[in-house]
């Protein structure tokens, strides 16, 4: 039993540390996923205003999650900073599986998995992001993230 546990542990570390695995189509495909990586690094370091530097800083973003929508990079880092209010809460955040399609020079879409891996639960689900092109380099816009039951 202990050296299951070992193992579970030693693969967690790992999951919490690797950047997310990442694939696609389209020449842009590495830029993409290093915001995304980005952001993954900042939300493990409890940097929430970090994770929202891969975010478009306009009114113009949208993030669609459990029902509600939020519109505008202040509301949406007001939501998270509401809902992942101590390090507990905010966990390890994992991004898995990611697929990038890129649609043309200044815009692609983003399929990907995330987890929490958090002492008292490991809630996970999965997003699709629209990430623009602009003078800072690629930002999500729009962001559309489930919650697996």
């Amino acid at each position: 039993m202990m050296i299951v546990s070992a193992l579970a542990a030693a693969f967690l570390v790992q999951a919490q540390t690797d950047a997310p695995s990442c694939s696609g189509t389209g020449a842009e495909v590495q830029s993409i996923c290093e915001v995304l990586t980005a952001q993954q690094d900042a939300w493990n370091a409890g940097d929430i205003p970090g994770f929202m530097d891969g975010y478009l800083q306009s009114e113009d973003l949208r993030f669609a999650s459990g029902g509600s929508v939020t519109t505008g990079w202040a509301a949406t880092l007001a939501r998270y900073q509401a809902r992942y209010d101590t390090p507990d809460a905010m966990g390890w955040l994992a991004f898995t599986d990611l697929d990038v399609t890129q649609l043309s020079e200044d815009a692609a879409y983003v399929f990907g998995r995330w987890t929490l891996y958090r002492e008292a639960d490991e809630p996970t689900g999965l997003f699709t992001l629209i990430v623009r092109k602009g003078e800072e380099g690629w930002r999500v816009v729009h962001d559309h993230t489930s919650s697996a039951e």
